[in-house]
């Protein structure tokens, strides 16, 4: 039985790979909107000119003269000046100093010439990869074939949020369908690559799917009657004055609540699946009532951390914004009710709803599918 579960999973893991590799070659539509006449390439800044730069208090305008030396591309070995314009805004800002790595964007002309060195920005794509590359090393230590199948699940759903939902929302597919098949999809192929094709990861499928689904209902009412709109999404404005005026901010935003609670369902459903199918594999004479209260006990303990995991992950990424409203003296009523901490309590009470309801949901799947009858139920399961 081992020997059979172990080549499922082999061949679902080199299923997934597969996926991965299409997923990477895929064209997302978009490729046509990058500028054909520009190299992306490394520089080493070798030295900086501050002369232009004026600071007034914390903010600092004018522009920096940076003399930099190409480190890889057609043009590596090349030293070029450039400018770097200082906006006045700290969140776009960059101040480069002799030493410092850039992300250098090399416009040409048609004979191929440089007209034009942009310094985009510092360049970090070096240590992204190096902290993957030791998330990976570490993920796989740890668990073994359960870590790589782990990692594998992690890159499919980077892949197919990049590759396949973001291309769709951008060509006006209905964001809210379009979101539901794709979490459903990736909570399919997440649940089953991790537990294998068998009843107890159906049943952390189904719970987490109807977790899901819920929290899809409560985000569609709820948006409307709390009137928040999708503009509150960071850089949605700048979206629309991009030439996809046709989208439909509010539904992205829906969909935005769902998708973002969706890790945590998965997580809750495939504990309480895990734990009826322990308790059922241990007991061969349970009944479907025994095994569903189970499955709401275990449920009870873990959903607790689980809705403060939520919290705190919504909340860390707005601080500086409760921070400025608590030191101009703006009242708690105030600020809760300002339109970007509603989206957040919005965001952070919906999930947590589809939380609290996915634990009864996958036990009450789990005790249909893991028990049939107290006489079947070790063999079935």
């Amino acid at each position: 039985m081992k020997k059979i579960k172990a080549g499922k999973d082999t061949i679902l893991c080199i299923f997934f790979i597969l996926f991965c590799i299409v997923l990477v070659m895929l064209p997302t539509g978009f490729e046509d909107k990058m500028a054909q006449n520009a190299v992306r390439c490394k520089g080493k800044i070798i030295s900086v000119d501050n002369s232009e730069i004026q600071t007034i208090g914390i903010i600092q305008t004018g522009d920096q003269n940076v003399t930099l030396k190409l480190m890889d591309g057609p043009f590596k070995g090349k030293v070029l000046s450039a400018g770097n314009p200082l906006l006045g805004q700290m969140d776009k800002d960059k101040i480069y100093k002799a030493g410092d790595t850039a992300l250098v964007v090399l416009t040409l002309n048609e004979q191929g010439e440089i007209i034009f060195v942009n310094p985009q920005d510092h360049y970090r794509l070096g240590l992204e990869i190096y902290l993957l590359g030791l998330f990976a090393v570490l993920l796989i230590a740890y668990g073994g074939f359960t870590g790589l199948k782990a990692l594998l699940s992690f890159l499919l759903t980077a892949l197919v949020l990049w590759k396949i939902l973001v291309p769709l929302l951008l060509k006006g597919w209905d964001p809210i369908l379009i979101s539901l098949v794709i979490m459903a999809s990736l909570s399919a192929g997440i649940i089953f690559l991790v537990a294998g094709i068998n009843r107890k990861g159906f049943t952390a499928f189904l719970g987490a799917f109807l977790g899901v689904l819920t929290s899809c209902a409560m985000a569609i009412y709820f948006t409307k009657v709390f009137h928040v709109h999708g503009a509150v999404m960071p850089f949605a404005e700048t979206l629309l004055y991009s030439g996809f005026g046709h989208l439909d901010l509010t539904k992205i935003y829906i969909a935005a609540v769902f998708i973002a609670c969706a890790g945590a369902v998965m997580d809750l459903a495939m504990d309480v699946a895990a734990s009826m199918h322990e308790v059922v594999c241990t007991d061969s004479s349970i009944t479907r009532w025994q095994a569903v209260k189970s499955g709401i006990n275990v449920g009870r303990a873990v959903v607790g951390t689980m809705t403060t995991t939520l919290l705190l992950a919504y909340s860390g990424g707005f601080i500086t914004l409760m921070m400025a409203f608590m030191a101009q003296g703006v009242p708690w009523v105030n600020t809760s009710n300002f339109i970007y901490v509603s989206a957040e309590i919005l965001k952070t009470l919906i999930g947590s709803f589809g939380l609290v309801t996915v634990a009864p949901f996958t036990a009450l799947v789990g005790g249909f599918v893991l028990v049939k009858s107290p006489e079947t139920a070790l063999q079935r399961v």
